[in-house]
């Protein structure tokens, strides 16, 4: 036990030394010291005071399989020993590459994938496509992205930005010194009816919410809205899934109108054409269009129809260049 603790101690203080914890009060968290994991099977997780721990958080909502997967293991071994990396630029690609996204155009309602490190990266590079598309059809004023307050997106300056989190925005520039594409963004309210809803019904909560999406697009001019970004249900933000209703009257919406739609880092997205995803509200199953997906935990199956109409990113093949990487099945 005694080793242990030592093993604890000296961890704690090369930590507090060396390591900057994201989202933290460093100065706290050294006083109090850091928990240090030291190993992991199944669900279980062990610190350096050799107690077990259940990860009802799955590392950070991304251990899909549990830990210690000897396959897993092995799979990785084996492609480290043929070709541990290389880059996808400069015309060149690779088998584990290629045979990753036909295996998840099968699984999923999308034909092209790219990839990238993380969610803010994701939603970063989500947020230059949607003004490359609109730049290639000619309407370079559709300049605003609307997103929603408490959302979470990232955090770099443009995931932040599409966040809707007041203490994140502390931390950033003002708007004025911001590149174009990150200050055009727009925030309505949350649908989070058990903090916010007062005295209105479930129901009505969440339909005035989803008709503050409409309310902000004539806000801002129909001419100049570029898309709509928005998680499905707001993780960091503190777990809120929208009332019922919610989601059926968005899709009403985005049924009506053309603006490009999609989910930032936990799930799916929609918009007027794209991949098919399926989401259920309290039994009614609601038919999501997808212009863009930015998942950054994992993949779950999506639906396996084919979508008939084509994301709104660029149809034209001449113009399916990096900035363009997804697109339905035709």
């Amino acid at each position: 036990m005694n080793d242990r603790i030592d093993d604890t101690a000296h961890y704690r203080t090369l930590d507090a030394a060396h390591h900057i914890h994201p989202f933290s009060d460093m100065g706290a968290l050294n006083r109090a010291g850091s928990h240090v994991i030291v190993r992991a099977d199944g669900v279980y997780l062990w610190d350096s005071e050799g107690r077990r721990i259940v990860d009802g958080m799955a590392g950070l909502w991304c251990v899909n399989v549990g830990y210690g997967r000897r396959e897993l293991a092995e799979a990785t071994f084996a492609q480290m020993n043929m070709l541990p990396y290389y880059n996808t630029f400069f015309k060149t690609t690779h088998p584990p590459v290629i045979e990753l996204s036909a295996l998840l155009a099968e699984l999923t309602s999308f034909e092209r994938f790219l990839y990238c490190n993380s969610g803010s990266e994701a939603n970063d590079t989500a947020l230059r496509v949607v003004h490359r598309y609109w730049a290639l059809q000619g309407k370079r004023d559709k300049r605003y992205v609307i997103a929603r307050k408490n959302a979470y997106h990232g955090s770099t300056i443009a995931g932040t930005t599409l966040g809707g989190m007041d203490y994140m925005h502390e931390q950033m520039p003002s708007p004025v010194e911001m590149p174009s594409p990150v200050a055009h963004v727009a925030h309505i309210d949350q649908p989070y009816w058990y903090g916010e809803g007062g005295a209105a019904s479930v129901e009505d909560f969440g339909i005035e919410r989803a008709r503050q999406l409409e309310a902000k697009i004539l806000e801002l001019g129909a001419d100049h809205v570029a898309a709509f970004i928005d998680e499905p249900f707001q993780g960091a933000g503190g777990m809120i899934f929208p009332p019922p209703g919610y989601w059926r009257e968005i899709e009403a919406l985005f049924r009506a109108d053309a603006w490009a739609r999609g989910r930032g880092r936990r799930g799916f997205g929609r918009g007027k054409g794209g991949g098919l995803f399926v989401g259920v509200e309290r039994g009614h199953v609601v038919c999501l269009r997808v212009s863009m997906v930015c998942p950054s935990k994992r993949i779950r199956r999506a639906s396996p129809r084919p979508c008939r109409e084509y994301a709104l990113l660029s149809s034209d093949a001449e113009h399916q260049t990096s900035f363009n990487p997804l697109r339905s099945r035709p």
